[in-house]
Parts: structure tokens; sequence; C-alpha cells
């Protein structure tokens, strides 16, 4: 698949290394610029282009950036992807350690809700609670005993669809999380959150989920 991503830190940069090299046609952007992203385009052999471009004739985009961030992407910066593109944001809300107060988080709209309405988008809830190097050191095949389990929201059954699929062929499994308005049982502070668990597992400690964001997570 042509996937573009945009946000190359941690996880952004880790998802552009497994995904090229499981022969996919990668494009990734950052803030500052392609001319930053020349070691990791030679380590991967993905396309460093301007965020205006990540997107461009892409079947999956990967929204990676800090929350904060997230309005001041580029208006418009879906429009030259597939009519059907899957979004995924793995984005998370820390208020105290970066992000700042955004108000409609801490009056309850789940993360990711919010992020679909500054991008103008539905977007897949994915990877928001997996450590970055668990994408390199935790792939088993299907089936395989162990294999960690990721959360999945979102509204469009198509677009999971394929981001269960992809993850899958990362090498883990999936739980349907439901829709964008269960994602809250992904954020930051509920039992799934950096859970390594397998597929039970993640779904038990979602069922434990409660919606009251704790202190540590709130501005």
């Amino acid at each position: 698949m042509k996937i573009g991503i945009i946000g190359a830190g941690n996880i952004g940069g880790n998802l552009t290394r497994r995904l090229t090299a499981l022969g996919h046609d990668v494009s990734v952007a950052n803030s500052r610029g392609p001319h930053t992203l020349t070691a990791l385009a030679e380590e991967t052999g993905a396309t460093p282009v301007p965020v205006e471009e990540a997107a461009r004739g892409a079947q999956v985009v990967v929204v990676t950036i800090p929350l904060k961030a997230v309005p001041d992407l580029p208006k418009g910066f879906l429009d030259g992807a597939a009519e059907d593109v899957a979004v995924i944001d793995t984005g998370n809300y820390y208020p105290q350690q970066r992000d700042g107060r955004i108000a409609e988080i801490e009056d309850g709209l789940p993360e990711s809700r919010w992020t679909e309405r500054q991008i103008g988008h539905p977007v897949v809830k994915a990877f928001n609670g997996t450590y970055s190097d668990d994408i390199l050191d935790k792939p088993q095949p299907k089936g395989a005993p162990g294999r960690v389990a990721l959360p999945v929201s979102g509204d469009d059954e198509a677009a999971k669809k394929v981001v269960r699929d992809l993850i899958d062929e990362l090498g883990f499994d999936t739980v349907d999380n439901g829709g964008q308005d269960e994602s809250w049982r992904q954020q930051p502070g509920t039992p799934v959150y950096g859970h390594r668990g397998g597929v039970e597992e993640i779904r038990k400690a979602l069922e434990a989920a409660t919606p009251e964001r704790t202190a540590d997570w709130r501005a």
C-alpha cells in the first residue's frame, strides 16, 4: 500500500522502519521539513516529503504528532489521499507534560474525537498506548502464543478493517474497542494504556476502564 506518515518521532520513525521493511511505499513528513529526514530515508527507503504532500495518493495516513500541533496541520492535507483513505491517530492528550489545556477534552470529549474535528476526517485510534520500541521488538506471527494485542477504535468499519489488517501484518493482534465514542477506554491513565497483553487481557482492560480522567491527566 501507499502509506503517508506525518510525524517522525519514536512511533512515526519505527512505523516507517517496519512498514518499509514489509514492502509498503511510505512517504514520511515532519514539521521541520524533508531535509531533516535524510537519515531515516536512507535507512528505510521511505520518501521524505513536506507535510502538505504526505497524504498524496495514500491509502493509509498515520498522524503521529503532539496533540497541540494537530490544529496546525495544513488545511486540506488529506485532499490528495485515496478516496477511502484510512487515517490512523496515534495521539494522546498530555496536558501537564506537553499540550497545555484543551477545554473540549477537559470537558469529556474523547481525544480522537477532538482530533477528527480538527482535521475534518474520521480517524482510527491505534498505537496510542504502544511503546515505540515494541513496534520493532514485539512482532510475532499470527497465532503465536503471547502475541501482543492492540486496541483499535473508530466509526468507519471499512477503515478500521484496513488498519486492523495492517496491524496484523506488523505482527500484532487487535481488539475492536468499538466506535470513537468509546475511545476514551484507550486514553492515558486507563488500564489498557501501555498494556502488553494478549487479546483476552486487552479486552478485560478495556472493560475495566472508567471515564473519569484522573488528576495526573488533567490540566
